[in-house]
């Protein structure tokens, strides 16, 4: 198949997988996208390569004997538009590094726009001061990005929003919202409320409640005794007899969620899911998720998952489209929010 088709057959698969009218790309154009990835999440990058309708760029990656990485890009990117993905999670020292790695090996082979694709924002909940001599490290990260010699950034559900302020580089803030609510009007569930573990959550669970036809909120009130420790004091709202829906960014020990689940259980809800765009998973999440409190576990793949991880409430959804798209529509220089609207 030539070049021209191949193009032509990608912009199709586009606009018919997110239902856009998208211009067809120029080749000239295209031949300046190149996407890469770090090691730490390869299946979502080859994901977003096959949506793109590119391969993945090719790059050494090897370890020395004291630990030490190195990288280097396999093929001419001087005047390219260059896309690293690559989350910050477990190991998250390491990815981090890493990405830093490939960012100084991209700006030193004169890449035009580096652009750091990272689906999941590791140190992002340490984002401010809460007691004396304290780092705020999500702004440290922030600044080793920028340093390298990143030119844009393009996250997925931020911890925090405040984040973004961090960088001062453009940033384009997606979420992964869209991908789980299509897999929860696909089931068809009835009167749902949907939950918010936390005060902080408020924001998040309100948006998703609109979207989805307007459901009713409910709030849990909680009193975090220290870190990954979450004690679960109050409900308000009504979730008797309906299907409630806990919404957040993230799932890591599943303390809040689990606890949340327990007490809508006990105020009366018919069912619980639980709903994150990242699944951290640290011990011991998967032993609390797989309880029996929740009749569904939905995430995205930010976050690889490993066999180990998988219980059978689990599902897993791809926000790889998600990312190609947005990739795509930074490329060509056209509105990213405009598809959250």
């Amino acid at each position: 198949m030539s070049q021209k088709n191949v193009l032509r057959e990608a912009a199709v698969i586009r606009s018919a997988t997110l239902n856009l009218q998208t211009a067809l790309p120029s080749v000239s154009d295209h031949n300046r996208l190149r996407l890469f990835s770090g090691s730490a999440n390869i299946p979502l990058a080859q994901e977003v390569a096959r949506y793109l309708g590119i391969e993945l760029g090719p790059m050494v990656r090897k370890r020395f004997a004291d630990g030490e990485l190195y990288i280097q890009i396999q093929e001419s990117i001087r005047g390219c538009d260059v896309y690293l993905i690559q989350p910050a999670s477990h190991p998250v020292n390491d990815n981090i590094m890493e990405l830093l790695i490939m960012i100084d090996a991209c700006r030193r082979a004169s890449a035009r726009q580096i652009t750091a694709v990272i689906p999941y924002y590791g140190y992002a909940r340490a984002d401010r001061k809460t007691a004396g001599r304290e780092s705020i490290t999500a702004k440290l990260v922030a600044n080793l990005i920028t340093q390298a010699g990143a030119t844009r950034i393009l996250a997925m559900d931020l911890h925090s929003a405040q984040i973004q302020g961090y960088f001062d580089i453009p940033f384009d803030h997606v979420y992964g919202s869209p991908v789980i609510l299509d897999y929860l009007q696909s089931k068809q569930l009835s009167d749902i409320v949907v939950v918010s573990p936390d005060v902080g959550g408020v924001a998040r669970a309100r948006a998703f409640a609109k979207k989805l036809n307007d459901a009713p909120l409910a709030i849990i009130d909680k009193r975090r005794q220290s870190h990954n420790v979450a004690e679960v004091l109050n409900l308000i709202g009504d979730v008797k007899g309906k299907t409630a829906v806990l919404v957040d960014d993230m799932i890591d020990t599943a303390g809040t969620m689990t606890e949340g689940a327990r007490l809508l259980r006990q105020e009366g809800a018919r069912q619980v899911y639980a709903c994150a765009t990242h699944a951290v998973f640290s011990p011991p999440a998967v032993e609390r998720l797989s309880s029996g409190l929740f009749e569904e576990v939905i995430v995205t793949n930010t976050i690889p998952f490993r066999e180990e991880k998988m219980f059978k409430q689990l599902t897993v959804l791809s926000v790889a489209n998600l990312l190609g798209e947005t990739i795509w529509r930074v490329h060509e220089d056209s509105s990213v929010s405009s598809m959250f609207r």
